[in-house]
């Protein structure tokens, strides 16, 4: 099954307009997009928490990381560069954080507020190698900057 971004766009917009609740959003969005697509094995957010600190928010799936500081991991480097984290192959990613043995790929946005500050990363794993696109990587970040614009 290949995403449809366009109905999971307009999905995720219609749940959450007028909402401006950054977990709320966070909720909703992790829900949707983790159920658009099989390839989507663990989808979910860490939230900002303190100066170079993620910890786990709203997700779907398995267990996850609880604390990622910003010097570690796929998540850490998408919060610390605010570049969006595309990974083939992450035993090939150095310094990668296994949370669950069993992710091959992941693909990592950072998330920012109205004003551009970043507030959390998304992040999707897969079970599968070379899962993500940089079609995903565009059309989720587009999505998600629409829905976290409100968010103060």
């Amino acid at each position: 099954m290949q995403v449809d971004y366009h109905s999971l766009a307009q999905t995720i917009f219609a749940l959450t307009e007028g909402e401006d609740d950054a977990v709320a959003l966070m909720a909703t969005v992790a829900c949707e997009v983790h159920h658009a697509d099989d390839r989507f094995d663990w989808t979910g957010f860490y939230r900002v928490v303190a100066p170079q600190l993620l910890k786990i928010g709203p997700y779907q799936g398995g267990h996850g990381c609880l604390v990622i500081p910003f010097s570690r991991g796929v998540c850490g480097a998408a919060a610390r560069t605010g570049d969006v984290q595309l990974v083939p192959d992450v035993d090939a990613f150095p310094g990668h954080i296994a949370c669950a043995s069993s992710t091959r790929s992941e693909l990592v946005l950072p998330v920012t507020d109205g004003k551009g500050g970043l507030i959390a990363v998304f992040d999707i794993d897969s079970d599968q190698p070379d899962a993500f696109s940089q079609t995903d990587a565009k059309a989720l970040a587009g999505i998600l900057g629409t829905v976290f614009a409100n968010v103060k």
